[in-house]
């Protein structure tokens, strides 16, 4: 006979179950075999609809055998005995084999057992002849059993017929392991301690067998990280595989070679092999950046994730003496530094030489989910390009600065309020170079303002509305701007009491994320006012409200619109600080939601932005959220079909003095004006529209000056910043566009040296027209001619037109940042074919045609308003 098998309580039940219930009545049961001593003696088990009791007694000699059964019979129990036992069956007497199932000694077949817990018809001969997986398989069965469990499902879904032996080994890792039937998911299981604790206790052949099925199925990675749990290094497994990125280089430096052997320690894999398994930790950690960046629900535990094997990599490759050779890593924190210091570094010398190492710093996989520090870098080297570019700083006419702060200067004044907070991490290095190149341009915006305020003093002596100058005047533009804009539907004007060019600039960027469609008349481009002297509330809000110059409060401010609109035979309506907001369940006020719905001109003074800058919270960057009732007042205005303008009385200065700057002496009670000879930094102004210090005011150009104890900025000097008045005008549809009017694309607002690279031509809209769009040649029409766009274009159903995936391409690796909405793609789309209806349902078609293999070439960000391309990565794939 055979060697006895160790029975446990899981193969007694297995045998019980298809032989006890063929005969039910017996109460002895022989199985040759030894018990083992961990299983219970005794348990119950249902055979068909009855439920037994089961005794369990090991007894490895023959008169044990007998004894054990004469005492079970005489104490009158109705439950089975069963008897394991080595003696052989030869030397029992058939008076107890005749009480016996079978009158014999039962065998067992470990892998009928297994045909038996499965439930399967047949099972893979292979089986049969693997001992370590039969044992592994009746070890690892859950506890509701094969048949039940989730780890067996994937058969029983392909029919439950016949086990294969990899359908067996399928249910035994994952039943050991979990579902870590990919290395995406293996390198998440390593992650967690249990796990590898779990797979190195198991025995020799178990953990051998599991590991080579793995490296067969997944690849030799597998077989890698296996190897590095049973070392014990399985914590560490993800950070060496960037760190031996070394060996991916084309010829990498022979002692980094050893360093990264030095690191795998006992672990014996080939070169090509941690090769292999480097990549693929990159390509699993460029799929985790990706949802950390896009998923905000889980934002922060995916950055953990992220940051807790890229900051051990650091450490693992600082240890090893590979600091300098992994410097320019793209996925090391240390790398980011690296490529970061690349950029103060060409900040010094050129505009060319800073838009490469910012290409580099954007190329990094950290670089979005560090997006702050990339802005600010992005924004120094805009304020490079500007500096490069040999800016025109004469000032030929108030008109031509107002258009100018509005159209490029505005835009400058942006970077320079981001650059002159800094890095977010006071990196020393950065922040030196920050400091001098801001220094460098502040010092020339200095010089416009001081030009600007001499062109001022000459043409306020006689501006007025019947001579302006060239310019719109704030009173004038409820007349030049929202009656035409009113020719369709009534609009909703929006007052930002103290919004800056520099903050227009940020507010429409968002708007156009948001699909509201951007327009002007006259020129084609933003419009920019001039508010009346000195730049305060009480003047230029009056005036703008009541279309002529004024000076007075809210009363004023709402007698003077309803005065001017009724002129225009509509009503007006204004509404201030107090009657905007809601009570419970509703966030506007029900008479604000009701003019709304009506067909009276709509006005919405706000006042987030003048209130920060008195009470110390003003933003270093401001988005439509930021301001208390705007998103509010946009949705409603898009369900009511209104068109909005978006409008400032007057702009700020923000206050960048030394903290020891004390107020210059002579103010009387405000910030930037006053009486009296002017000073350096200063000018007297005289005019129709000059409402205070009967007609004649002394106000500063220079923004360190102010009369008043600190504050976060201010206002009511000559400034460029603080006198031109943006004007933004914007449509939730293309229906509502006023005759002569055009669309601007936010590609056609930025100033040339605001982007690298060449400028994208604009998308230009005209009423009742469609899109068009030009993009000339590039990286799109290489990628839709590759081999592998045609086998990606096999899995996507209706996939779009190859040209217009081209210009797509084409535009967003022209775009700043290779960022655009949807609606810019849709129309980038439009210049080469039919445009597609649905913007959504063609970006998604994008991402099924880009992403190959789940890496994230192309998708969609912030929350979905823009669509982001990943220019390297599509190189890497499509080989462009």
């Amino acid at each position: 006979m055979a060697s006895a098998p160790v029975v446990d309580r899981r193969i007694l039940e297995a045998l019980l179950e298809s032989q006890l219930v063929q005969s039910p009545a017996k109460r002895l049961v022989l199985v040759h075999g030894s018990y083992d001593p961990t299983s219970p003696d005794r348990f119950a088990l249902r055979l068909g609809e009855e439920q037994r009791q089961i005794a369990v007694t090991d007894q490895p000699s023959v008169l044990g055998v007998v004894d054990a059964w004469e005492r079970h019979r005489g104490s009158g129990d109705a439950d089975v005995l069963v008897v394991t036992t080595t003696a052989p069956a030869d030397q029992i007497g058939w008076d107890v084999r005749a009480h016996a199932l079978g009158r014999m000694a039962l065998t067992v077949s470990m892998d009928e057992i297994i045909r038996r817990r499965f439930g399967a018809a047949e099972i893979d001969p292979r089986i049969r002849r693997s001992a370590w997986l039969v044992e592994a398989l009746l070890a690892a069965e859950p506890a509701n059993g094969w048949r039940e469990s989730e780890a067996a499902a994937e058969w029983r879904r392909s029919g439950g017929k016949l086990l294969g032996l990899d359908a067996a080994i399928r249910a035994l890792v994952e039943a050991r392991l979990g579902r870590v039937l990919d290395l995406d998911s293996l390198l998440t299981w390593s992650r967690n301690p249990a796990g590898p604790e779990r797979f190195t206790a198991l025995p020799d052949e178990e953990r051998a067998g599991i590991t080579e099925w793995l490296r067969r199925t997944v690849g030799e990675a597998a077989g890698i990280l296996l190897a590095l749990a049973v070392a014990g290094r399985a914590a560490d497994a993800m950070a060496l595989g960037v760190v031996a990125a070394v060996l991916t280089d084309e010829q990498p430096p022979p002692d980094a070679v050893l360093a990264v052997g030095g690191l795998f320690g006992t672990v014996a894999a080939r070169p090509e092999d941690i090769k292999a398994f480097s990549t693929a930790v990159q390509g699993t950690l460029t799929r985790w950046i990706a949802e950390a960046e896009t998923d905000r629900s889980e934002r922060h535990d995916g950055l953990r994730k992220v940051m807790d094997v890229l900051d051990r990599a650091d450490a693992l490759a600082t240890s090893a003496g590979l600091g300098s050779t992994l410097g320019g890593n793209p996925f090391l924190p240390s790398g980011l530094t690296f490529r970061l210091h690349a950029v103060a570094e060409a900040l010094g010398r050129s505009a060319g030489r800073a838009d490469h190492a910012l290409s580099e710093l954007a190329a990094h996989r950290l670089s979005g989910l560090r997006p702050q520090r990339i802005e600010v870098a992005r924004m120094a080297v805009r304020v490079r390009r500007w500096l490069d570019s040999d800016p025109d700083l004469t000032v030929p006419s108030v008109s031509a600065g107002v258009r100018q702060q509005l159209a490029s200067w505005g835009w400058l004044d942006r970077a320079l309020s981001l650059l002159w907070a800094g890095d977010p991490e006071s990196d020393p290095v950065t922040r030196h170079a920050y400091q001098v190149l801001y220094a460098e341009a502040r010092s020339r915006r200095a010089l416009l303002d001081e030009r600007f305020a001499g062109r001022v003093v000459a043409w306020a002596a006689h501006a007025q509305s019947i001579a302006p100058g060239g310019c719109l005047l704030i009173e004038d533009v409820l007349k030049e701007v929202a009656v035409p804009l009113a020719a369709k539907s009534a609009p909703l004007i929006v007052v930002l009491d103290g919004m800056s060019a520099a903050v227009a600039t940020e507010l429409g960027a968002e708007l156009a994320q948001g699909g509201w469609v951007e327009c002007a008349g006259g020129s084609g481009g933003r419009r920019a006012a001039v508010a009346i002297i000195p730049s305060l509330t009480m003047l230029s809000r009056a005036s703008l409200l009541c279309g002529e110059p004024k000076s007075g409060g809210q009363n004023v401010e709402s007698a003077g619109f309803a005065a001017f609109w009724k002129r225009h035979r509509k009503e007006g309506l204004i509404f201030h600080k107090g009657a905007i907001a809601g009570t419970a369940g509703q966030r506007l006020a029900q008479p604000l939601m009701d003019a709304l719905a009506g067909d009276a001109v709509v006005g919405v003074v706000l006042n987030t932005i003048d209130d920060a800058l008195d009470h110390g919270r003003a933003e270093v960057a401001w988005r439509i959220s930021d301001i208390a009732h705007l998103p509010e007042l946009l949705n409603a205005a898009r369900a009511q079909g209104r068109p909005v303008m978006l409008v400032s009385d007057h702009g700020h200065v923000l206050d960048r003095s030394p903290t020891d700057n004390t107020p210059t002496p002579g103010g009387t009670g405000s910030a930037r004006w006053r009486t009296g000879t002017p000073g350096p930094g200063e000018v007297s102004v005289s005019g129709p529209r000059v409402l205070e210090g009967g007609g004649t005011v002394t106000v500063p150009w220079s923004e360190a000056i102010r009369y008043t104890p600190r504050k976060d900025g201010y206002h009511g000097g000559v400034s460029l910043a603080e006198l031109a008045v943006p004007v933004l005008t914007v449509l939730p549809s293309h229906g509502l566009m006023p005759k002569g009017w055009t669309a601007l694309s936010p590609e056609s607002v930025r100033p040339g040296w605001w982007n690298s690279g060449p400028a994208s031509a604009p998308v230009v809209f005209e009423a009742a027209e469609d899109a068009l769009f030009e993009a000339k040649p590039g990286i799109g029409p290489t990628v839709v001619n590759s081999p592998r766009y045609a086998e990606q274009k096999k899995y996507v159903r209706r996939a779009p037109d190859g040209a217009q995936v081209a210009a797509v391409l084409d535009a967003l690796a022209a775009a700043d940042g290779n960022r655009l909405s949807p609606a810019h793609v849709v129309a980038a789309a439009s210049g080469a074919g039919r445009p597609p209806r649905d913007a959504e349902l063609f970006v998604t078609q994008l991402e099924r045609l880009l992403n190959v293999e789940g890496y994230p070439v192309l998708g969609l960000i912030d929350a979905g308003h823009t669509v982001k391309l990943d220019v390297e990565l599509l190189r890497e794939q499509f080989g462009s």
